[in-house]
């Protein structure tokens, strides 16, 4: 039987679009994800996002192309690889964003926007620990919460930054986001909370709902300027379905400009370039790039009182039995419980700096056993470099080529140096000097500005936060219009975080699912208003 609406991708956004339109008994909706069911306990397990966030079954383990204002390194990009998308395999911290990120939207051309627009929407995705308020939702499929675990570091960096000047945050989701606090998290009862727990598992028997995995759309059919079908790999077959109303991208923001650019829809010269036929000629398809960029400034402490205690061999598997027995210990958490967002200068509108308080000394990407501590991970929230998502060749096996261009705007070269220096500081504070005793060599020997700069080039990875590759907006550049349509076709939508029109001040899985929910609701709305739609 035809479905009603295809929906490519089964990740954050695409989890959520699909519960929520196959609400509806009288649509048939059908899902396609190119990963697998993603069924581990290495998912399930909050602290079991180590084993998959660098490699496995369930990551796509993207790399960037060199960038040239890093030391010429490739920057690792982690992505979800089944149901649940980069939901399944994330950090689990739940940020929305600022609210003036939103408002920011609107003037960017996403009309329908703006915070009072999408607060709703977050609301009506979550259940918050704290029940519902003003700005919390309490009965949506999404739990959320700060977490509870006996670590007085963590409670220590929030009061090292008050002695820094800094103020309290009682929560960043909430009416202010400024200063240190507590980070909710999608963790209930010592359990990851993907959108394929939260959406799609309690919507999986719904008759009207069919969900493939292993399933590849390597390209869009067009007739005409309407979207009619996908073109789906699984193996070495190839299968072409249709839908009789709309064919909706959640692939991500690499995924969604693929698929588009391998359709011909994106920039003329550049798909005539690697072999593409133009169908639609799209300029802004791969352009605006956006990422945040982190620092990880790690000081050394005594062991005792850091995470680094169950690294061991022993300590690691003692703690991952008790999980399994009842679901607590560290493995019911994702091992970052404090934070903060501040600013790099008192006139900038709202905080663009987000700090993570790591409570383990992290050498690289590894948390030695021998060795405590805790590390700074801080960052900018709004860079001003731009980057793309191009293709490489016609062939879809051929991943396209993921170009940041991080630092190419030299200011924020200079915003991260003042990271640097305000990290510091807050780590020298007396709160913090029983869990101190010395900066790591690397970053403690780089004390100028041209040292710290040099640092940066070598040191600095991403948030893991990419989107705005599909941008919404109303200008000749925007990829989707505010109701999330293709611009100048029919029957072809794009929900996840490609559509951002700028970056979020925070992680993206929240305001990702907040997409799906909304777009749900703009696509309902535009099928009501169809011809015969009673």
């Amino acid at each position: 039987m035809t479905p009603d609406y295809i929906i490519v991708g089964a990740g954050s956004s695409g989890g959520a679009l699909a519960a929520r339109l196959s609400e509806d008994p009288e649509v048939r909706v059908l899902l396609l994800e190119a990963g697998g069911r993603a069924r581990h306990w290495s998912i399930d397990m909050p602290l079991g996002y180590y084993l998959n966030w660098t490699e496995g079954p369930y990551n796509w383990a993207w790399w960037s192309e060199p960038q040239d204002n890093m030391a010429g390194r490739r920057i690792f990009q982690p992505r979800g690889k089944g149901l649940g998308g980069s939901s399944a395999i994330n950090g689990m911290a739940f940020l929305r964003g600022h609210p003036m990120d939103f408002d920011r939207w609107e003037d960017e051309g996403a009309t329908g926007w703006s915070y009072r627009n999408v607060l709703p929407f977050f609301k009506r995705l979550e259940t918050h620990a704290g029940g519902e308020t003003d700005f919390r939702g309490g009965s949506g499929p999404v739990r959320t919460g700060p977490l509870s675990f006996p670590l007085p570091m963590s409670d220590a960096f929030v009061e090292a930054g008050l002695e820094a000047g800094f103020r309290l945050s009682d929560d960043f989701n909430g009416e202010n986001q400024e200063g240190m606090g507590w980070f909710d998290a999608s963790i209930a009862n010592g359990r990851r909370v993907s959108t394929a727990s939260a959406y799609l598992e309690p919507a999986r028997h719904r008759p009207n709902l069919d969900i493939r995995t292993r399933a590849e759309v390597i390209g869009i059919e067009i007739d005409g300027d309407r979207a009619t079908g996908v073109r789906i790999r699984r193996g070495l077959d190839i299968e072409i379905v249709h839908c009789s109303r709309e064919i909706v991208l959640s692939a991500g923001p690499y995924g969604s400009p693929h698929i588009l650019m391998l359709s011909g829809i994106g920039p003329a010269s550049h798909l005539r370039d690697v072999g593409v036929a133009v169908r639609h000629d799209l300029p802004g398809v791969g352009q605006n790039l956006q990422e945040h960029v982190e620092l990880h400034i790690p000081f050394e402490g005594p062991v005792r009182h850091s995470l680094n205690r169950y690294a061991g061999p022993l300590s690691r598997t003692l703690a991952g039995a008790r999980w399994f027995l009842n679901r607590s210990g560290i493995c019911a958490t994702n091992g970052v419980f404090t934070g903060a967002f501040t600013k790099t200068r008192d006139s900038v509108a709202h905080p663009d700096i987000q700090y993570h308080f790591f409570p383990f000394f992290l050498h690289d990407q590894d948390i030695p056993s021998d060795t405590g501590g805790f590390t700074m991970c801080v960052g900018t929230l709004r860079e001003r470099s731009r980057g793309e998502v191009r293709l490489r060749s016609a062939d879809p096996a051929i991943r396209p080529a993921v170009d940041f261009r991080f630092l190419s705007e030299p200011s924020d070269l200079e915003d991260l140096r003042i990271c640097v220096r305000q990290a510091r500081d807050i780590a020298m504070q007396p709160a913090l000097d029983p869990y101190r005793t010395r900066e790591e060599d690397t970053w403690a020997r780089a004390r100028s500005d041209a040292d710290i700069d040099e640092v940066i080039r070598m040191k600095a990875e991403t948030g893991y936060h990419p989107c705005s590759t599909c941008r919404m907006g109303t200008d000749d550049l925007a990829v989707v219009d505010p109701e999330c349509r293709v611009r100048g076709l029919s029957g072809l939508r794009v929900a996840d975080s490609s559509i951002f029109p700028s970056i979020t001040s925070g992680n993206l899985n929240a305001p990702s699912i907040m997409a799906g929910e909304k777009a749900a609701d703009l696509i309902k709305a535009s099928s009501s208003n169809r011809p015969g739609h009673p």
